[in-house]
């Protein structure tokens, strides 16, 4: 079955674009979720006509993902967390407190674009990638630092 993607689907494709599915997986998860419709002919002829603007658009975004990534390379966040012996934190940085703090910097990111691959439980340096746009990953450096 042939249906025309309204957002972004993960391991399926970007939004606009016409995929071919199994009948039950479009009739069950895709459409009710609202992610894509139906192709019809009717669909498929407005399809035509929008693809190049949804490609423009498309194109727009993940430049200005490039630009923000490019920004977000050069910054440094620094946590300041109270620690026991041997430079253990008490507690752990989060995405959530990334998140936080680069909207302190002027950054709007979504805590669920944010990868800690292991949870940071100690003092010292920490790349954290963050996932901007399909394709654009920016690696963030943090700096957790001793509150004494």
């Amino acid at each position: 079955m042939q249906v025309i993607l309204k957002e972004d689907v993960t391991n399926l494709g970007k939004k606009g674009e016409l995929k071919d599915v199994a009948p039950g997986y479009a009739r069950n998860h895709l459409i009710p979720r609202n992610l894509a419709v139906e192709a019809t002919p009717q669909r498929l002829r407005e399809w035509e006509k929008n693809r190049e603007q949804i490609e423009e658009q498309s194109r727009h975004k993940e430049e200005e993902a490039r630009a923000q990534a490019a920004e977000l390379s050069k910054l440094e966040l620094e946590f300041y967390m109270p620690s026991g012996e041997g430079g253990r934190l008490f507690g752990s940085v989060t995405p959530s407190d990334v998140a936080e703090k680069l909207v302190k910097n002027g950054f709007k990111i979504d805590k669920k674009r944010i990868d800690i691959s292991d949870p940071i439980k100690s003092l010292g340096n920490y790349l954290v990638s963050i996932r901007l746009y399909p394709g654009v990953k920016a690696d963030l450096k943090v700096k957790v630092i001793s509150e004494d």
